[in-house]
């Protein structure tokens, strides 16, 4: 049964990486489409996200499968928007690269944090202090304009979502037990999703290659 539930996670995740992806290059190809979305501006787009992700955390226990997996869509699609930005501005081909390299290093996360035998719930608490400080820095960079600060934080940030691979990954167990099956292997394959959307986010804004 485990084993069956980190298959549809993981076919989940497949699923929301596909959506993001595919539509946000799509999106990218649509110029009077794009031009009109950032006429509205991202904001709402963002909140939308924001609102997903907190109404999955809040009532994940009580909502339906169904629910479950239509809001998990939207949030992918929602990010497909986003993501026709960086369709525009790095290069196709380094996109390609740097989604490989990101793939091979969240595989090896996954599979040390399904393997692992150690207790690491306190690496919750750890990772999620941290996220906060890397927060709080980039609002205040955006006053200084620090290009040091922008790369650590980008550094930083990588060195974050790498861990909760390893976290998100160890607890999906958990998930099993207090939520069924069903919504675990969306709600795993959602965090798995924020996951690795940052740490692919983060290793474009180091060694991607910008269009000219």
């Amino acid at each position: 049964m485990e084993n069956k539930s980190y298959a549809k996670m993981f076919l989940w995740l497949f699923i929301g990486l596909l959506i993001t992806f595919v539509g946000g290059y799509s999106l990218s190809l649509n110029e009077v489409l794009l031009s009109n979305i950032l006429m509205v501006g991202y904001i709402p787009i963002i909140i939308i996200e924001l609102l997903i992700a907190i109404l999955l955390g809040v009532r994940i226990q009580k909502m339906k499968p169904i629910t479950t997996k239509i809001c998990y869509i939207i949030f992918s699609i929602t990010t497909g928007i986003t993501f026709s930005i960086i369709f525009l501005k790095f290069e196709l081909a380094s996109i390609m690269s740097i989604f490989l390299v990101c793939s091979i290093l969240f595989a090896i996360l996954a599979f040390i944090g399904y393997t692992t035998k150690k207790d690491i719930t306190k690496l919750g608490t750890i990772l999620f202090v941290s996220l906060i400080g890397v927060i709080l820095l980039g609002i205040v960079n955006i006053f200084l304009h620090s290009s040091m600060l922008e790369l650590g934080l980008s550094v930083l940030g990588l060195l974050i979502f790498m861990g909760y691979v390893v976290y998100d990954m160890k607890n999906v167990k958990l998930l099993i037990d207090s939520i069924g099956d069903e919504k675990a292997a969306v709600y795993g394959a959602f965090q798995l999703y924020l996951d690795f959307i940052n740490m692919f986010i983060r290793l474009l804004e180091l060694f991607g290659k910008k269009k000219n």
